[in-house]
C-alpha cells in the first residue's frame, strides 16, 4: 500500500499517547507503522532528498500539528503525551483528524497564519497541495521540479555543443569527480585515441593506483550492446579492468544486462544521469538562489 498522507496519520498518532503517559517518538512510529502494515520497502522509502523517509516525516508533522493545536505536548526531548484538549477530542470519538478539524483551535490558526487577509495567488495554490503533503515534502517535490527542468536544459546544451566541447567537459566532470588528477594531467589521457567523442585513458584516483577507460558518445541514438562490448574489448588493450561509458542519449537493455554479466567493472552513464552529475558537481551550472531549511538545535537548549 502507498505511505498515507500526514493527515491520516493526526488522528492515529493522538490514539498512541490516550492514555496519558509519556511516550517516545519511536514508540509513536512503530506503533503506527504496525497498525498500518506497512513493509520495510514502504518505510524505508525517502523524500526526493534522500536524507529523511517519508513515513517518519508525515507522521512528524502530524505530531508538529497536533502540538500546534494544544491537542498534545513534548514534555522532554523525544517524548510526546497527550493534554486535557486532547483527552476532550478524543471523548468526542472523532472519525477523523484533518486540517479543517484543527482549525478550531486559535493556536492553530496562528500557526498556519490562517487569519491574515492576505490571500495570494501562490497562497491559494498552494493549499489543495497541503490537504495531501507536508510543508517539507511541497519544498522538495518544488525543488526536484527545478532540477528536472535544469537537467533538460543542461543536456539540450550539451547535445548543441561541438565534439571538442563535450570532451572538456567530460574531463572537467570527472576530475570535479576526484578522477584524473589535475585537469591538465586528465586531459592528457583522454580525447587523443577516440572517434567522434571521447575514448581515452583516465586515472582512477590522483595516486594513479589504478586506470578506467573512458568512452563517450554524443549521441541521439540508443547505445547496444556491440557498442559496449567493442568498449570492453579494449579494456584489455589497455591493461584496465574498468571503464566508464558516457552517453547523451541512452542504453539498451540489453546494453545493460551485458555488464552485469562480464568480470570486467564497466559503468555506464546516459544523458540523464550526466546531466545529474553536472549539477551535483557543479559542472556548467552556477548557484542562482540558495536556501537552507533549519530545525531546532535541541543540543543547545540542554541545561
Amino acid at each position: 500500500m502507498a505511505i498515507p498522507d500526514y493527515q491520516t496519520f493526526l488522528l492515529p498518532v493522538l490514539l498512541a499517547v490516550k492514555d496519558g503517559k509519556e511516550h517516545s517518538v519511536q514508540e509513536i512510529y512503530s506503533q503506527i507503522a504496525s497498525s498500518f502494515h506497512l513493509s520495510e520497502e514502504e518505510l524505508n522509502q525517502k523524500l526526493p532528498s534522500g536524507v529523511q523517509s517519508t513515513y517518519h516525516n508525515r507522521v512528524g508533522w502530524a505530531k508538529t500539528y497536533l502540538k500546534k493545536a494544544g491537542l498534545v505536548n513534548t514534555p522532554s526531548r523525544g517524548k510526546v503525551k497527550i493534554t486535557e484538549r486532547g483527552l476532550a477530542v478524543l471523548s468526542q470519538n472523532p472519525q477523523r483528524i484533518d486540517q479543517n478539524f484543527l482549525k478550531q483551535f486559535p493556536e492553530f490558526l496562528d500557526f498556519k497564519d490562517f487569519r491574515t487577509d492576505n490571500h495570494s495567488p501562490l497562497k491559494e495554490e498552494s493549499g489543495t497541495a497541503e490537504s495531501t503533503l507536508t510543508p517539507q515534502e511541497i519544498l522538495e517535490n518544488s525543488y526536484q521540479d527545478v532540477r528536472n527542468k535544469l537537467a533538460h536544459e543542461l543536456l539540450s546544451q550539451v547535445m548543441n555543443s561541438s565534439p571538442e566541447f563535450f570532451e572538456r567537459l567530460v574531463v572537467d566532470l570527472l576530475v570535479s569527480m576526484g578522477y584524473g588528477g589535475s585537469r591538465s594531467e586528465a586531459g592528457e589521457r583522454v580525447g587523443k585515441t577516440g572517434d567522434d567523442g571521447i575514448d581515452g585513458i583516465i586515472k582512477e584516483d590522483k595516486l594513479g593506483l589504478d586506470t578506467v577507460c573512458i568512452q563517450a558518445k554524443r549521441w541521439q541514438n540508443t547505445v547496444g550492446r556491440p557498442e559496449i562490448q567493442a568498449f570492453v574489448g579494449s579494456l584489455a588493450g589497455n591493461r584496465a579492468r574498468k571503464g566508464v561509458f558516457i552517453t547523451t542519449s541512452r542504453f539498451s537493455r540489453e546494453a545493460q544486462e551485458y555488464v552485469q554479466r562480464i568480470e570486467q567493472k564497466v559503468v555506464l552513464i546516459d544523458g540523464e544521469t550526466l546531466a545529474e552529475l553536472m549539477i551535483d558537481h557543479n559542472v556548467g551550472v552556477s548557484d542562482e538562489s540558495r536556501y537552507i531549511v533549519k530545525k531546532i538545535d535541541m543540543d543547545y537548549f540542554e541545561e
